[in-house]
């Protein structure tokens, strides 16, 4: 028998829907808390050890977890691994810090660019891990070093050129690394600014997002020349569903939970749109939404 509280708080058999913004996803076999790099190490090889597949999880924010859950261990970087702290104008967070205390702490302390992601409902870890943005932003954009545990579970240090940044995508998603910590380089400014503009993007984002539903934000990438929810409004989508899983009304790029929808639901549904706007217009969407679990 493992002994899984030495990588900290453990539970086993815990539902992932109510780690997970779809509100979507059977259970994991083992869930651990880290609070420390060394129990993000001991989680992982004990799950090697175990010969059991593991994942990485932060917020659950860009994530669809299938209805038979995951046969193996899921190490949450949340909570318990959140620390954020400034010195000067370097501004550094543990991997599962939000994004959105991260740009709320940022305006405390006076420092302007993290404005773009106040919304994003993900972790720093994921967010810098996907290269997320918004609002001609970008993680890239910010980030000063990362730091990782690669395969052999070594820690180093990567600056900003070393991660390979692109859309959607980092050398530690390439190379499966964990990430457990990023420095950011931010800017003095006007604490008045910051948050008219932090205000600015919250209202646009309430205006066209669907917030107040279960989703996994933006399900599809945006394809070169287009964009997704254009795509899916103009094939006449806009409110398309199956059972519980449907098109937002308010944003078609979204697959929302309108109550007990299911991953195959989600899954039908984004193959159902895949397949129709392809007919329309020769455009094959790509899933930006990760599934997790067996089929």
């Amino acid at each position: 028998m493992c002994d899984w509280s030495l990588a900290g708080e453990f539970i086993l058999n815990e539902p992932l829907k109510k780690h997970t913004t779809f509100r979507i996803g059977g259970p994991a076999k083992v869930m651990l808390f880290p609070r420390t790099i060394e129990e993000i190490r001991q989680g992982v090889l004990l799950a090697r050890e175990s010969q059991l597949p593991y994942v990485i999880l932060g917020n659950g924010s860009n994530l669809l977890v299938r209805d038979s859950g995951f046969p193996g261990v899921v190490i949450q970087l949340g909570r318990n691994f959140s620390k954020i702290e400034c010195k000067d104008n370097l501004f550094i967070a543990q991997a599962g810090a939000l994004m959105p205390a991260a740009a709320k702490r940022a305006l405390k302390e006076g420092l302007t660019g993290f404005e773009f992601a106040s919304g994003i409902p993900g972790s720093i870890g994921g967010g810098v891990n996907m290269n997320a943005g918004a609002y001609q932003g970008e993680m890239k954009d910010i980030v000063s070093f990362v730091r990782v545990l690669d395969r052999d579970l070594n820690l180093s240090e990567l600056k900003k050129e070393a991660m390979k940044f692109s859309y959607r995508h980092s050398k530690a998603q390439e190379e499966s690394m964990i990430i457990v910590e990023v420095g950011f380089s931010l800017m003095p400014g006007n604490p008045e600014e910051i948050s008219a503009l932090m205000e600015e993007y919250t209202k646009r984002r309430n205006f066209k997002q669907p917030l107040d539903k279960a989703s996994a934000g933006s399900t599809f990438k945006r394809p070169e020349g287009y964009f997704a929810g254009k795509l899916i409004e103009d094939t006449g989508l806009r409110g398309f569903r199956y059972k519980d899983a449907m098109i937002s009304e308010k944003h078609c790029g979204f697959v929302i939970n309108e109550g007990e929808a299911t991953c195959e639901d989600v899954l039908t549904l984004i193959h159902m749109v895949q397949k129709l706007v392809y007919d329309k217009f020769g455009v094959c969407l790509e899933r930006e939404v990760k599934i997790l679990g067996e089929e």
